[in-house]
């Protein structure tokens, strides 16, 4: 397995636009995508954080985790692993508009889980 490392944070909060420009202002964070006014991609380097607009109510809930690998091609190798050891995707490997690949399944407490190939980061060695 060719696991780099610990990707992103994914938050669900209740006005992206603020949350943006806390993280922007308060810790010097830069935009990297932002899609819609629903979603908003940020970085300081080799992380990055996620913002999602919430469901009302639903501020401040972790949305999920991700985990970055190598190539395209491990991504879906790493689904098949997971399937063989009885996890269930919740969703199945695809590619995405930015040219990253993912897959999500959950942990044993149900926490949303991402592996991900993404193009700019990870064939970068990550210290």
């Amino acid at each position: 397995m060719a696991l780099l490392g610990m990707r992103h944070l994914a938050l669900r909060v209740r006005d992206p636009q603020a949350s943006k420009r806390f993280y922007s202002d308060c810790f010097g964070m830069k935009v990297v995508w932002e899609p819609d006014p629903d979603n908003v991609y940020l970085s300081s380097g080799p992380d990055n954080l996620a913002l999602h607009r919430a469901e009302v109510g639903g501020a401040g809930a972790l949305d999920h985790m991700g985990f970055i690998v190598d190539t395209k091609e491990e991504v879906d190798r790493l689904a098949e692993r997971f399937r063989a050891r009885g996890v269930t995707l919740t969703a199945e490997p695809r590619d995405h508009r930015d040219g990253s690949r993912s897959f999500y399944c959950l942990d044993p407490d149900g926490l949303r889980i991402q592996v991900l190939y993404e193009p700019t980061l990870s064939r970068q060695s990550i210290a």
